[in-house]
């Protein structure tokens, strides 16, 4: 059985089971006692806290952390450590890692990876803020909340960005996201996580790491020198801006990189308004140029702690498209040729050319004697994201295609109001011919719903109304933490978002609030006291009095109630509480004791019939003289009895009465 559960670490937090491990540290689940919540707590292993290079890396994350505050980074509550114990208080997170979604959705859709990174970037731009890199940025490292929001965890490498960085062992980080700079063990700044934040964002687009291999030397030398496959060459539905977005943030040279994560978070903010928006770069503005590097060590984790020598010289782009050539399967690696031999057999293809080129011409000429020339043939242009306007300006459009526009609604949830969505041939087709027509269709945008009232319905209800909604808009349901409610049943809605009649679109969340029923009252103790007394207490704590009993007792006093049920604890509003009531000692019980009543008469006549009952004795029954405004009786009886006077046939009096009080 694991050492800590059950202990009570600085006499407030009790370890109940753990939940996880990393490289440095166990993860425990804690009750915090003195705040009475839940929490995780991460212990330092003890086999590391021996080891002054890990506390120090340990300290450095409890000290980076706790700079932090923002939604999208789990927080820290304390920190402590005792002997060779060390362990940091933190955030208990009711959820997944993104590494475990992906896992469970596989690949995911563009809209998913946008709502996921633009959250991450935000955290690290407050880390980074505040000087704070995290260096080990990777979907395992990134918490999915059941709401759909995330949060950056795990700042086990993290450092001040100003601070020298001293590990020279190993490069730091997983190989699969870590950037060039830090595998080439250079310091490292803000774009580093930037760089590792943009292989997850690849891997959410795409399904896949940019670069994979054998070895985690394999992977970091792709990292040095490779350049990945586009994402859109592994799925085309991704869009060309988003992909660019994910190319800058890899872009294996430090400078041509995103030089801030606020950078990153506008272009991703802007292409979330209008994904056919065009950004500021292309895809050839982050290729390296054409130098050469000298060859660089490349430190790594390896068990005798030496360097492998890695040679990182930038390969021409020509190479670069050869290698993507060869990953695809598509020929055959072949060895380079050297480079004269090279020079001779381009003269040679090209003087081919040339001669092919030529003796095609004198052929067609002389074929076009005999024959009618044949009508010119055109490659129909890609209209699509262009605007009716554009589109005829287009030089491919100009004097050959004529543009004809269907006069139908049509929507889109890929191109912006007013954009061409469709067209007629599709784009590439050839055609020929002096009436040449492209037929469009213009986006009139996403289609929309109408969110409808949820309100006191329950989930089942909520299931059945939004079911085809849900599968027309793609809409995602969430069901938040539940709430008390004195209005709303038990397990119905109390509120929801978007509000009621409000706009639904495409990849839109519905989130609704459940109620818990009525928020449950404490039961207040009653004992030794009156029942009138105990009757406005029980009132007053939103509990009734019920059922009333009687008992001897020799140690409470008579009319004084001895018990009550139920006797403490939680309730639901308006709950009964029966109470026995002490009729003072057992040979006491049966005596004829006497009560001097006054019953209050109405004046309004001047006599009246009066009828006085003694729970269900009739005890006296006369016409009365009203006029002095009261009647005098004496009871006889024992314990407690209900008397209640009718004068002319309308009740004027109705209370308990209690015989020796």
């Amino acid at each position: 059985m694991d050492q800590y559960i059950g202990k009570m670490l600085d006499n407030r937090y009790e370890i109940l089971e753990r939940i996880g491990m990393g490289g440095m540290a166990v993860v425990y689940k804690a009750k915090c006692h003195r705040l009475n919540r839940l929490v995780a707590i991460k212990i330092l292993k003890s086999d590391l806290a021996q080891d002054a290079d890990f506390r120090r890396r340990f300290n450095a994350e409890s000290q980076a952390v706790a700079q932090l505050s923002h939604p999208n980074i789990v927080s820290v509550y304390d920190v402590s450590k005792g002997g060779d114990m060390e362990y940091i208080v933190m955030e208990l997170i009711d959820g997944i890692t993104l590494k475990q979604y992906m896992e469970k959705r596989g690949r995911l859709n563009w809209r998913e990876s946008l709502h996921f990174i633009t959250q991450i970037m935000r955290g690290l731009s407050h880390a980074h803020s505040r000087g704070i890199v995290h260096r080990d940025i990777k979907p395992q490292n990134i918490m999915v909340l059941r709401d759909g929001s995330v949060k950056v965890a795990d700042f086990g490498i993290a450092c001040l960005e100003n601070s020298a960085q001293t590990l020279t062992q190993e490069a730091l980080g997983s190989v699969h996201y870590i950037s060039p700079e830090q595998a080439r063990g250079d310091r490292t700044d803000a774009r580093s996580d930037i760089y590792s934040a943009g292989v997850v964002l690849y891997e959410m687009l795409a399904g896949r790491l940019p670069f994979e291999g054998d070895s985690a030397v394999s992977v970091a030398i792709q990292h040095l020198s490779s350049i990945p496959l586009a994402p859109r060459e592994v799925n085309p539905e991704i869009p060309e801006q988003l992909e660019l977005i994910c190319m800058k943030a890899m872009a294996p040279d430090i400078e041509r990189r995103y030089g801030s994560a606020e950078e990153m978070i506008q272009d991703l903010e802007s292409f979330r308004k209008n994904p056919g928006a065009s950004l500021d770069f292309e895809m050839r503005d982050l290729r390296p140029e054409e130098v050469d590097e000298p060859t660089t060590k490349l430190r790594t984790a390896g068990s005798n702690g030496g360097n492998v020598v890695v040679s990182h010289r930038s390969a021409p782009v020509r190479a670069r498209e050869k290698e993507r050539e060869r990953r695809r399967d598509y020929d055959d690696y072949d060895q380079p040729e050297s480079g004269a031999s090279k020079g001779r057999i381009a003269l040679v293809v090209v003087a081919c050319a040339l001669a092919l080129a030529l003796a095609g011409v004198m052929f067609r000429s002389i074929l076009s004697s005999f024959s009618p020339a044949a009508p010119e043939q055109y490659v129909v242009p890609n209209l699509l994201g262009e605007t009716l306007s554009s589109a005829n300006e287009m030089p491919e459009i100009k004097d050959i295609f004529t543009i004809v526009t269907r006069e139908e609604t049509f929507y889109s949830n890929e191109y912006a109001p007013g954009e061409i969505a469709k067209q007629e041939p599709a784009a590439g087709e050839n055609r020929k011919g002096d009436s040449l027509v492209i037929t469009v269709w213009i986006s009139a945008g996403q289609e929309t719903g109408v969110m409808p009232d949820l309100k006191d319905r329950s989930m089942a209800e909520v299931t059945v109304m939004m079911q085809d909604l849900k599968a027309k808009y793609n809409l995602t349901i969430m069901e938040e933490e539940r709430a008390y409610s004195d209005e709303v049943t038990e397990g119905h809605v109390i509120s929801f978002e978007p509000a009621k009649d409000s706009e639904l679109k495409n990849g839109d969340t519905v989130y609704v609030v459940l109620s818990k029923g009525p928020q449950p009252v404490t039961v207040v103790s009653v004992k030794n006291l009156q029942v009138d007394v105990a009757r406005s207490m029980l009132q007053l704590g939103g509990l009734e009095l019920g059922e009333i009993t009687y008992d001897a007792s020799t140690e409470v006093d008579e009319g004084l109630i001895i018990s009550q049920d139920p006797a403490s604890g939680e309730v639901a509003p308006g709950t009964k509480v029966n109470v026995v009531v002490s009729n003072g000692p057992e040979d006491g019980a049966g005596t004829i004791l006497t009560y001097s009543l006054t019953i209050p008469i109405p004046t309004v006549h001047d006599s009246g019939y009066l009828q006085i009952y003694q729970d269900s004795d009739c005890i006296f029954a006369e016409n009365i003289d009203c006029r002095p405004g009261s009647h005098f009786l004496e009871l006889e009886g024992s314990g407690t009895v209900h008397v209640t006077a009718y004068l002319d046939g309308e009740i004027i009096y109705d209370q308990d009465i209690m015989f020796g009080v």
